[in-house]
């Protein structure tokens, strides 16, 4: 069974406290099974948006963690709010979690998809 998003989400807020950084959850979703959107602002000024991975990236079936995607990397915050706009049209039950951290390392799986043009 897959853990709750509100769960995922209590979590990973802890963990990027824990290291010294801010996070906000900018809009709930569905308690149970939300999608999560992961927005990392950098000090730098440029902001990435994690989305959930496609179902191709989980092994097995069996497989009941969370994993994430790289959406946009480094863009405006105007490009990231128009990603985000599009998904909540497509599903207003999803989450919304802005992280402000230079580096995400281990604090949840990204795959690697080095053939996305859009990066």
């Amino acid at each position: 069974m897959r853990l709750k998003s509100d769960i995922f989400v209590s979590s990973l807020l802890r963990r990027v406290f824990a290291v010294g950084g801010y996070a906000a959850v900018l809009r709930k979703g569905a308690q149970e099974a939300g999608t999560i959107f992961i927005r990392q602002r950098s000090r730098f000024g440029g902001e990435t948006l994690y989305a959930p991975a496609p179902q191709n990236f989980f092994d097995d079936e069996a497989d009941t963690s969370r994993k994430f995607e790289i959406r946009l990397q480094n863009v405006d915050a105007d490009h990231i709010d128009s990603a985000l706009s599009s998904e909540i049209r497509f599903d207003p039950d999803c989450w919304i979690v802005e992280i402000e951290l230079d580096d995400c390392d281990g604090l949840f799986e990204v795959v690697a998809d080095n053939a996305d043009p859009r990066r």
